[in-house]
């Protein structure tokens, strides 16, 4: 080979090698046929919000494909997740998932699946647990709050979206974490909450962020489980922070039918990390008070193991399980 020869083939190959550095890592494999994506609550909540947000940012990076969105609500979720082994297992079927309820329900034993029945495919983000008092109280910091709940033990009432929930969980961890008694007050829901909150007839609530969000004039946010500070809310700490390793909140993900293979596990995992990890996503995510994870199968059996634990903990706590 002479020298010149020598230089174009040396060129050529640092070429390519230059071309196969500067490729996409990931490369987007686009559903060849709608996605059906079932959700188990109501239109307009979190949940449906989310699916919404996919489903925008799918057509967007695959315009020739689409997510139909369908719902089957009823027991808390509990009546789709009990009917998702039943759907067909053909990588296109997909249906929103929660954590801790997926946990949660089938300990308190009024259920019809178990959480081994559910089959996870990604967790794409949850809404963190937040501490909130009405912006006329007293209580201006954490450690008033703390304070005036060590004085007074069982006097402080904070509010939470039903019985055996995440707010309520999330209320037990509360007064264990910190070693305080407050009295724990269920509503039917936000709404229902939100009223009490603002008006002041309870003290405060554990609720999630999106609330305090919303509700910006309204009520004061102490201490919420991130792991840094939300951009929106710079001035209210962390638990971490406060010395509790807390990180936690309501999870929303994707599950698939047990019977799909693992093929088809990971290419849904694959499409929704792609949707998760777009532009568009994060800049909705951040506006609606969602922190974004990226949980897919190959972190999966970890991150499961670890909130089973977790919220088989919390829910003895709330006496499930017994």
């Amino acid at each position: 080979m002479t020298l010149r020869t020598f230089k174009g083939a040396l060129g050529a190959a640092v070429a390519v090698l230059l071309g196969l550095l500067s490729a996409p890592a990931f490369s987007l494999s686009c559903p060849e046929k709608p996605v059906l994506y079932w959700q188990a609550f109501t239109p307009g909540g979190e949940s449906d919000l989310s699916a919404r947000h996919q489903q925008a940012v799918l057509k967007k990076k695959c315009p020739n494909s689409d997510a139909i969105v369908q719902y089957k609500p009823g027991a808390g979720g509990a009546l789709m997740w009990s009917q998702m082994n039943g759907l067909p297992a053909d990588g296109l079927t997909v249906v929103g998932i929660n954590l801790p309820h997926i946990v949660f329900q089938p300990l308190e034993g009024q259920v019809q699946y178990k959480t081994a029945d559910i089959t996870p495919a990604f967790w794409f983000h949850y809404t963190p647990d937040i501490l909130v008092v009405p912006i006329t109280s007293s209580i201006k910091t954490f450690a008033d709050f703390l304070g005036e709940a060590r004085k007074s033990p069982g006097k402080l009432s904070l509010g939470g979206s039903g019985l055996n929930s995440a707010n309520h969980a999330a209320h037990e961890r509360l007064n264990a974490a910190f070693g305080i008694k407050t009295i724990y007050v269920p509503f039917k829901g936000t709404g229902d909450m939100a009223t009490s909150v603002i008006g002041a007839h309870i003290d405060g609530a554990m609720t999630y962020v999106p609330f305090a969000i919303t509700n910006k004039a309204r009520v004061r946010p102490l201490a919420v489980a991130m792991e840094k500070r939300h951009p929106l809310m710079p001035e209210v700490p962390t638990f971490k922070e406060l010395g509790v390793n807390w990180v936690d909140g309501a999870y929303r993900g994707i599950g698939v039918p047990k019977s799909s293979t693992p093929e088809q596990r990971r290419r849904i995992s694959d499409l929704w990390m792609a949707l998760n990890k777009d532009p568009e996503m994060r800049e909705l995510a951040a506006k609606s008070g969602f922190e974004l994870i990226n949980i897919g199968v190959d972190e999966m059996d970890a991150f499961m193991k670890e909130k089973i634990q977790l919220y088989t903990e919390g829910a003895a706590r709330l006496g499930m399980g017994k």
